[in-house]
């Protein structure tokens, strides 16, 4: 029989840490099936959770956090889903609280990780920014938006695989998507320890990827609620510039044609967005269906 619940753990070069967890998950999780998707890994990852009991898909070379989650839900045999990291940061004591909420009638819930469990204080200070920005295009309460701790239904989940990047940001987009689609997503407050053996953050690389999450925060939801901001900014400014350099040289400046221009470019773009959008869940409830 399949398993009702499957937990998957996106591995890359974490044999220091994927043997205690996966045994941590057998001893408490005995009917689950725990599913590890060994990225490329170079070093003994893939043994060490085989020898733990884990069920292990190897990719062929790294493809990134995002595709081994995408590789995890699709090869998954669960009901529901449970997405966690595998490098000792996240408590499997917290899986029946997630749990829990999906019972109550949620269709995700997200641990949210408090005070004191982000990595660093920038990291901490981009998160709350985006957890903010979330917040505020959805009109709904985020607290964790880039969390990787979180259960969900696998049927859902799976109908929104092909906007999943194949990135670190895949967290963003799906709980982005599920407040698209209308599906319910909860917070449950976790502690988040600190990792066992290397991060794989690179600075400057994902000082560029957190910048685009930004975007796709608005692009993923409701482009308007971005662009419309922006492009009454431009006018404003525009419409202001106009009156000053009339009422001092008598005169239309470029500067003035430039910004009402931009402005009218800017909506029209987030207008085509917002298209795009709408066409982009259509076709994932359609494949869903």
């Amino acid at each position: 029989m399949d398993p009702q619940l499957s937990i998957i753990l996106p591995a890359k070069n974490e044999d220091a840490a994927i043997g205690p967890v996966v045994s941590a998950l057998a001893g408490q999780f005995p009917e689950a099936e725990i599913l590890v998707v060994n990225d490329g890994s170079s070093d003994e990852t893939e043994q060490v959770a085989r020898e733990a009991g884990a069920r292990v898909v190897t990719q062929p070379y790294s493809m990134g956090n995002g595709a081994a989650i995408k590789r995890g839900a699709r090869s998954a045999h669960g009901e529901i889903l449970v997405f966690m990291d595998a490098d000792g940061q996240h408590d499997p004591a917290d899986i029946p609280r997630l749990l829990e909420r999906l019972d109550n009638g949620y269709d995700m819930a997200v641990g949210a990780r408090q005070r004191g469990s982000q990595a660093n204080v920038g990291r901490g200070l981009a998160n709350r920014f985006y957890n903010r920005l979330a917040s505020f295009m959805t009109g709904q309460r985020i607290e964790d938006l880039t969390s990787g701790f979180r259960a969900v239904r696998a049927r859902l989940f799976r109908e929104f695989l092909h906007l999943l990047p194949n990135g670190f940001s895949y967290p963003t987009t799906i709980t982005m998507a599920f407040f698209r689609a209308g599906y319910p997503v909860c917070y449950v407050p976790i502690h988040a320890a600190k990792r066992i053996g290397q991060s794989h953050i690179r600075p400057i690389q994902d000082g560029i990827r957190f910048l685009l999450i930004i975007f796709k925060i608005g692009t993923l939801y409701s482009p308007l609620k971005l662009f419309v901001p922006v492009a009454f900014l431009h006018g404003l400014l525009g419409v202001g510039y106009y009156a000053f350099t009339f009422l001092t040289q008598g005169r239309l400046s470029l500067a003035t044609i430039f910004m009402l221009t931009a402005g009218v470019t800017i909506f029209l773009i987030g207008l085509v967005s917002e298209q795009i959008t709408q066409l982009m869940y259509k076709d994932a409830h359609s494949e869903g269906d």
